[in-house]
């Protein structure tokens, strides 16, 4: 069965039978399940919804089902076209929009979809919110508007630049020093909607720039996940010499990848963990108080250790990016984010952003003087190994998890936090199981000093694992 229904949206493969995937009468259902949320919860009719897609071979099928259905809920649909994920959560403010629906599986693979569902400030509905949409769903509780309210339809492409100039409006955002260092990057868009808003901005900052895998075709040139294993063709590009940072942006470019001038990896999980050393390190200068940050439980501690650095306070959240905007919220946080290059900076909006990073980033490294493995030396150095057990119908997800918490809860050298899943954390290592809200997997992250304590230590949770199936 591959269509998962949970925090992050509805998500699955393109065809097959009803029920089962991501396909036009499912897609009929919840988007009618989401219009019809939304209009109970404003009290109103007639809503304008803002739709955006990423560059699937699929999005354009969905994007028809999505808006059409829209419209005969009496929605107004404004599309927006090849956009962002962040594009299209700035749109919604951007529009005075009721609300948003992005088309994109993010780093699935090219025969995944999805329908990630946006309030009216632009961000991902929480937890409550997403379950009465499925609840609607479920019971098929709806009716469609009649003839004369059906909605209208309009399109706006404005919106990449419109999101460009927000960013490049930022404080922080330090043009004169990028446009000064005549940075030269190299970037891999996957063959998405990178490839066609990226240029633009390195255009802005008079970066030159040198793009890889740049037709928004859908058809990706690779696994679409920027991990290491991933990126051997812009890692050799970047060890042939002649640039000075290589930029990897997953197919919705909310996630950001760095890698170094030699061709090394700058760590997936140090994106955030750069980007909020340069804002910590700018903030504290002039802002009065203690400044917080916050990341998820499955992120590196790296992020706490500088906050600290700087006098601040570091808080962790629940995986998923509502969680983890929910807790900067609550904490007043300045920046955070998700260790897998998900930045989310509130002056911007509460949403992970590839561009405010990008922009952030490369102002850090103008400042600095530096090369991009110069910045990468100065973090703590840790390892984190990322390791998935697959999960079948008949796997007890809750079980094992109560079998693991179980196991450590009378190590006096050990911390066990339950609020996502299990994490054990020991004094200079953690790892963390928790079933994925996009894929049908247990994610097992650990963390060490090295790469092979950490992946050792993960191995030895999922023997656990094994040995309860």
């Amino acid at each position: 069965m591959t269509l998962i229904k949970s925090i992050s949206g509805i998500r699955g493969t393109i065809g097959g039978r009803t029920g089962d995937t991501l396909n036009p009468l499912d897609i009929v259902k919840f988007t009618t399940a989401y219009a019809t949320f939304m209009s109970r919860k404003t009290g109103q009719s007639g809503l304008k919804i803002v739709v955006g897609r990423d560059g699937r071979i699929s999005g354009e099928m969905v994007k028809n089902v999505v808006c059409g259905t829209l419209m005969g809920c009496g929605c107004d649909v404004i599309n927006i076209g090849y956009a962002t994920t962040p594009t299209t959560e700035l749109a919604v403010r951007m529009a005075q929009a009721d609300g948003g629906i992005i088309i994109t599986a993010s780093h699935n693979p090219r025969q995944w979809n999805a329908l990630k569902l946006l309030n009216g400030e632009g961000e991902f509905l929480t937890a409550a919110d997403g379950a009465e949409v499925l609840d609607i769903a479920a019971r098929e509780d709806f009716n469609y508007a009649e003839v004369d309210q059906l909605g209208q339809y309009t399109e706006d492409f404005s919106f990449d630049q419109r999101h460009i100039d927000s960013v490049l409006q930022l404080k922080l955002a330090d043009l004169n020093a990028i446009k000064s260092r005549k940075f030269r990057v190299c970037v891999d868009t996957i063959n998405s909607v990178g490839g066609i808003i990226l240029p633009k901005l390195f255009e802005a900052l008079d970066v030159e720039y040198q793009i890889l895998n740049g037709a928004c075709t859908g058809d990706f040139a690779h696994n679409p996940e920027p991990l290491e294993k991933n990126l051997h063709g812009i890692m050799e590009k970047m060890r042939q010499g002649g640039f000075d940072l290589g930029i990897v942006v997953d197919p919705d470019v909310d996630r950001l990848a760095f890698i170094c001038e030699d061709g090394t990896m700058f760590g997936e999980e140090y994106t955030l963990v750069s980007v909020a050393d340069y804002v910590l390190s700018n903030l504290s200068k002039n802002t009065p108080g203690t400044l917080t940050t916050v990341s998820n439980l499955s992120s590196t501690r790296a992020l706490r250790d500088v906050t600290e650095k700087y006098g601040g306070q570091y808080h962790a959240a629940a995986v998923g990016e509502v969680n983890v905007t929910t807790k900067m919220k609550e904490v007043g946080a300045v920046i955070g984010g998700e260790g897998n290059g998900g930045v989310i900076y509130p002056e911007s909006h509460y949403g992970r952003d590839a561009l405010v990073g990008i922009v952030l980033f490369l102002s850090s490294l103008a400042q600095k003087g530096c090369t991009a493995s110069e910045l990468r030396a100065t973090f703590p150095d840790y390892q984190i190994a990322k390791n998935r057990i697959d999960l079948t119908p008949d796997t007890d997800v809750d079980a094992i998890l109560a079998k693991v918490k179980e196991m450590f809860a009378k190590d006096n050298s050990a911390k066990v936090n339950d609020i996502d899943g299990v994490k054990i954390d020991f004094a200079d290592r953690w790892v963390h199981l928790r079933k994925s809200n996009t894929e049908p997997i247990i994610r097992v992250y650990s963390e060490a000093p090295t790469m092979d304590m950490a992946d050792e230590l993960g191995k030895k949770l999922m023997q656990v694992v094994y040995d309860m199936q």
